[in-house]
């Protein structure tokens, strides 16, 4: 059974950053990425960033291109998001996710318990 553990999320002020890990247990096949959405209170779920299982390949929402980066350490299963340049409107409860590559990101095979991250204006 696979789980996604995140954690490091909390509050930090406007043009901060955090560094948020995912680890994973158990089996995940290679044909899937491991991802980040996020969901802020009324808001649809919102697609991030996601890292093939190699960690070769990134993709990017447009909202967060150039301010967070997705990164892999293969040996300690886990998957690192640091956002940079945080922004009063990043504010929303992050969600680690594991899902087939090119998938919707809206339904997920496997997902964590959700961080909270708060930025302060």
């Amino acid at each position: 059974q696979v789980q996604l553990v995140e954690s490091g999320g909390g509050l930090v002020q406007a043009g901060g950053s955090l560094r948020l890990s995912c680890a994973a247990s158990g089996r995940i096949p290679s044909n899937y990425a491991i991802g980040w959405f996020r969901q802020a209170p009324g808001k649809e779920r919102e697609f991030v960033t996601s890292i093939n299982w190699s960690g070769l390949s990134t993709t990017y929402a447009t909202s967060v291109k150039g301010r967070f980066t997705i990164s892999k350490d293969n040996a300690k299963n886990t998957v690192y998001l640091q956002m940079n340049s945080l922004k009063p409107e990043d504010t929303a409860v992050y969600y680690c996710a594991a899902n087939p590559l090119g998938s919707t990101w809206s339904r997920v095979t496997w997902r964590g318990q959700g961080t909270q991250v708060t930025v302060s204006s």
